[in-house]
C-alpha cells in the first residue's frame, strides 16, 4: 500500500510538472531576456521529476526482489532471487547516476537563470 501511494504521488507530480511546462513557456513574453533560461529551468525540473519517478520504481523493484529472497523455499529459488536483487541494484545505481546528473543540470540552469535575473536588475 505504501509503495502504491509513493508511486501515485511521483506520477502525479510528474504529470503536474509536465503540464506546467508549456504554460510556463507560453506565459513568458518575447522581450524578456531571461525567457530562454526560464524554459530551460522548467524543462530541467520536468526531466528531474521523470527521473525521480523512475528511481522510485527501481527502489520498489529492489525491495520486491529482497522480499523474494526472504520468501524463497529452496537453494535454487534463493540463488535466482539473489541474482534478481543484484540486477535490480545495478539498474538502481544506473538510475541514481542519471538522477544525480539531472540534479546537476537543474542546478546549473537555475544558476544561469539567477545570473540572468541579476544582470537584468542591475541593467534596469
Amino acid at each position: 500500500m505504501h509503495r502504491i501511494r509513493t508511486t501515485t504521488a511521483a506520477l502525479a507530480t510528474t504529470a503536474a510538472l509536465v503540464l506546467a511546462v508549456p504554460v510556463t513557456a507560453q506565459a513568458a513574453p518575447e522581450k524578456d531576456p531571461c525567457a530562454k533560461r526560464e524554459t530551460q529551468v522548467a524543462k530541467a525540473e520536468a526531466a528531474l521529476a521523470r527521473v525521480t519517478a523512475v528511481f522510485a520504481k527501481q527502489q520498489e523493484r529492489v525491495a520486491e526482489a529482497r522480499e523474494d529472497v526472504a520468501g524463497a523455499d529452496n537453494r535454487s529459488e534463493r540463488a535466482e532471487a539473489r541474482a534478481a536483487v543484484q540486477a535490480a541494484k545495478e539498474k538502481r545505481a544506473e538510475v541514481a547516476k542519471v538522477k544525480k546528473a539531472q540534479q546537476m543540470r537543474l542546478a546549473k540552469a537555475q544558476e544561469r537563470l539567477a545570473e540572468c535575473t541579476a544582470e537584468e536588475t542591475t541593467a534596469s
